[in-house]
């Protein structure tokens, strides 16, 4: 089993700034796709930054310009660094890895439990 550990998630004032953190483990083979979502209550999940397969990176524009995706392959780890946060920032934010399990073929979509930011004066 692949399985996603996040972390940094927290109570902010506004204009503060987190790092969240994403670290796979288990029988992974390869990783092909990692992306940050969020969902505040009562939305729709939306893609907030994500690699490509190419190693391009693409950001929701609501935090293009504040948000930084980054990753470190060794560690399998993925990271999310968001500045300047504002409100309406305030939301689950998930981690999601597209990776092939170890002994098969096929590529699998993994989540993690999703942590908390809380952007509040």
């Amino acid at each position: 089993q692949v399985q996603l550990r996040e972390s940094g998630g927290g109570l902010v004032q506004p204009g503060g700034s987190l790092r969240l953190s994403c670290a796979a483990s288990g029988s992974i083979f390869s990783i092909n796709g990692m992306a940050w979502y969020r969902q505040a209550p009562g939305q729709q999940r939306e893609l907030v930054a994500g690699f490509t397969r190419d190693g391009s990176t693409n950001y929701a524009d609501s935090v293009k310009g504040r948000f930084t995706i980054s990753r470190d392959n060794d560690k399998k780890t993925m990271y999310l660094q968001m500045n300047s946060l504002k409100p309406e920032d305030t939301a689950v934010y998930y981690c999601n890895y597209r990776v092939v399990v170890r002994g098969t073929w096929n590529t699998m979509s993994a989540w993690g439990q999703g942590t908390l930011v809380t952007v509040s004066s």
